[in-house]
C-alpha cells in the first residue's frame, strides 16, 4: 500500500517536472519572438502613419500648394520605405534572438525527449 503511494508521488513528482520544463521552453520561445514582434508591430504602425500622411499631403487633403504636393511625395516615399523594409529587419531581429536562446531551447528540448 505504501509503495502503490510513493510510485504514484514519483509519477505526479515526474510529471511536474516534465510540465515545468515544457513551460521553460515555451516562455523561452515567446521571449526570442517577443522582441520581434514588438519592434516590427511600432515600426510598421509608426512607418504607415508616415505613408498615409504623406498621400494626404500629396493629395492636398491636408494643406495648399505645390510646396507642400511635393513635401507630401517625399514623406509618401519615406513611409513606403519604411514600410518595405519592416519585414527584413524583423527577421534580423529574430535570428539574432534565435541564436541567443537557440542553445538552451535546444537543451530544454532533448531534456524532454529523452525524458519520454
Amino acid at each position: 500500500m505504501i509503495e502503490l503511494f510513493v510510485n504514484k508521488v514519483i509519477d505526479l513528482t515526474k510529471e511536474f517536472l516534465d510540465n515545468n520544463q515544457r513551460t521553460k521552453l515555451k516562455k523561452l520561445d515567446a521571449k526570442a519572438k517577443e522582441t520581434a514582434n514588438i519592434f516590427s508591430y511600432s515600426f510598421g504602425i509608426i512607418m504607415t502613419l508616415v505613408l498615409g500622411t504623406g498621400m494626404c499631403l500629396a493629395m492636398k487633403v491636408i494643406g495648399e500648394g505645390t510646396s507642400m504636393m511635393i513635401l507630401g511625395i517625399v514623406i509618401g516615399i519615406i513611409g513606403i520605405i519604411g514600410v518595405s523594409i519592416n519585414y527584413p529587419i524583423y527577421k534580423v531581429i529574430l535570428e539574432k534572438n534565435k541564436e541567443k536562446y537557440g542553445p538552451t531551447i535546444i537543451t530544454l528540448a532533448k531534456e524532454i525527449i529523452d525524458e519520454e
